[in-house]
């Protein structure tokens, strides 16, 4: 069983008198570092000298090309996307190394499947907040936190998880609660959640709609009534909070009958032999063997993926329903 680790159980005095180098300013390299920087660490910035290194520069930060940064910290904190992180990171992070150091990966997808194999004289951590940069930061300035994963894939310190559970600290994690597995498991879960959960909602939101717009029903009713209005996201949020099943508390007797036996009517089996199948390509290479040549590419396939989202009607819809919402005196989305 997984075990929980708090602010309680947690020091964050593995991080004094240590530099820390945060890869990228963006979304979540953002937030890490404002809250880093509040805790007491010593932050610098590693970014290309476009708009992110600005925002960096106008928060306070010292600012640096991504070789210097590796030469200024000891801790690393990867803060950039998967798909550019092999080629930045043989670059500009490599040359750079020195024994000692210790590389932090917000995502394990790089070192799992071998686009990064650090030096044996580096410890390689992962601390990963399980949220969106803007809600790690919010989160950390309302006095709360998010929960997040940390992992240890190489210590060679023999501190390497005192380290990465002191950054879980600083970013504020530990407030809400942190979880060690390892790089395996949070790949999994990562993108099996991308591959199998979040396919099987969108599609079953789009097939919904469909359904009760063919049926006659007027487009803006349905999309207000499936999620526009904000309770789908208030469900879930709820489940976060109480539990899958406990915070049907909220629902009437007719909701929870029609949720609990409607879904025994679903393709069950199938569905979870479809989710077996893509956890099956996660764990033997396959889908990142594809996703790689699919960048090799240039993204043909998800061009044109994209092009044909974009293309549903449902999209026209959101936007009537979109502007109705922003109109003075008409009602305010969740």
């Amino acid at each position: 069983m997984a075990q929980f680790l708090f602010d309680k159980d947690v020091r964050i005095s593995p991080l004094r008198h240590r530099t820390i180098g945060i890869i990228g300013y963006g979304n979540q390299g953002g937030a890490q570092a404002l809250n880093l920087r509040d805790s007491g660490c010593r932050v610098l910035i590693g970014n290309r000298n476009d708009r992110y290194a600005r925002q960096a520069r106008n928060d306070g930060f010292e600012v640096m090309s991504i070789r210097r940064a590796v030469t200024a910290a000891d801790i690393l904190i990867i803060a950039i996307p998967d798909e550019i992180q092999e080629a930045l990171y043989q670059r500009h992070i490599q040359p750079a190394l020195r024994s000692g150091q210790v590389l932090n990966f917000a995502s394990s997808y790089s070192i799992r499947f071998g686009c990064i194999v650090p030096p044996e004289d580096v410890d390689v951590i992962m601390m990963s907040p399980r949220a969106m940069g803007v809600t790690v930061r919010e989160s950390y300035l309302a006095g709360k936190g998010v929960p997040g994963f940390v992992a240890v894939d190489q210590d060679t310190s023999g501190q390497a998880r005192a380290i990465a559970l002191a950054l879980a600290k600083g970013v504020g994690c530990t407030r809400a609660g942190v979880v060690e597995c390892s790089f395996a498991d949070e790949t999994d879960v990562n993108l099996l959640g991308e591959q199998a959960l979040w396919p099987l909602l969108t599609q079953a939101l789009l097939l919904t709609y469909e359904v009760a717009v063919e049926a006659g029903v007027p487009p803006e009713v349905a999309l207000i009534e499936f999620y526009a209005s904000g309770e789908a996201s208030e469900v879930l949020r709820q489940m976060a909070l109480e539990g899958m099943f406990k915070q049907a508390r909220y629902h009437s007797p007719t909701s929870r009958y029609g949720t609990l036996s409607r879904a025994e009517t679903l393709p069950n089996k199938q569905l979870k032999t479809a989710m077996q199948k893509a956890l099956k390509g996660i764990r033997d290479g396959s889908f990142a063997q594809e996703w790689a040549r699919e960048q090799a590419s240039g993204y043909a396939r998800l061009k044109k993926l994209k092009q044909r989202a974009e293309q549903h009607p449902i999209n026209k819809t959101e936007k009537r329903v979109q502007a109705l919402a922003t109109s003075p005196g008409n009602f305010t989305m969740q």
